[in-house]
């Protein structure tokens, strides 16, 4: 049988329709994707009624409202991976991460809570990404030997944590601190201590989190 969201939608029902993902992505953005939905059909200008007629699960309305971010994101990641500069790379890539995910309290949560279903999207091409970059770099003489993938990641939710906290005081002072952490991985530092952590243990630390 087909559900109402799989037939064509009149004009007004695909307007309907648009209005519920933008005011869902204004809502998510504030207040993460676990927000009341019922704040969101207010936003929208619709009853609660039409939101669950387009929309009629929490799960479908975040895919409605993420999945293209996400690939996004994924585009990229794999751009970066690319980049025949494995130091700009890397920075490129947590630059972009960073900025998307520092405004978007919902955002932040696909990418990094198992609950949502994205994260395993991600990290498939995130963590060769990472891997392959900080490799390169090592072997280029350009970033440190004892530098892994696994230390990349914790850089993101530092800096995401930055932005959240400054935000009123300065919106732009992660960058500051970006370069403070990119300093940190050039060849020259001083030795880190030693870590065992895995890219796995490192994504179910950080989807437990409360960050």
């Amino acid at each position: 049988m087909t559900s109402d969201t799989d037939r064509p939608l009149r004009a007004d029902a695909e307007r309907n329709r648009a209005r519920i993902v933008t005011a869902a992505r204004a809502v998510f953005a504030l207040h993460g994707v676990n927000a009341s939905l019922d704040d969101v059909a207010r936003r929208a200008g619709v009853g609660v009624g039409t939101l669950y007629r387009r929309f009629p699960t929490r799960d479908s309305l975040i895919r409605a409202v993420f999945d293209h971010v996400v690939a996004e994101i994924i585009s990229i990641i794999d751009r970066c991976a690319a980049d025949p500069d494995p130091l700009a790379g890397l920075l490129e890539l947590v630059t972009d991460v960073v900025q998307r995910q520092s405004g978007d309290r919902g955002l932040f949560e696909i990418c990094t809570k198992e609950d949502f279903g994205q994260l395993d999207v991600i990290s498939a091409h995130y963590v060769p990404a990472v891997d392959s970059l900080v490799a390169r770099g090592q072997a280029a003489g350009v970033v440190r030997g004892d530098l892994r993938g696994t230390d990349i990641g914790p850089m993101i939710v530092m800096l995401v944590t930055v932005c959240a906290a400054t935000r009123a005081a300065d919106p732009e002072l992660w960058r500051r601190h970006l370069m403070i952490l990119f300093d940190g991985i050039r060849v020259g530092g001083a030795e880190l201590p030693a870590s065992g952590v895995t890219h796995a243990d490192l994504f179910a630390a950080i989807a437990g989190s409360k960050v």
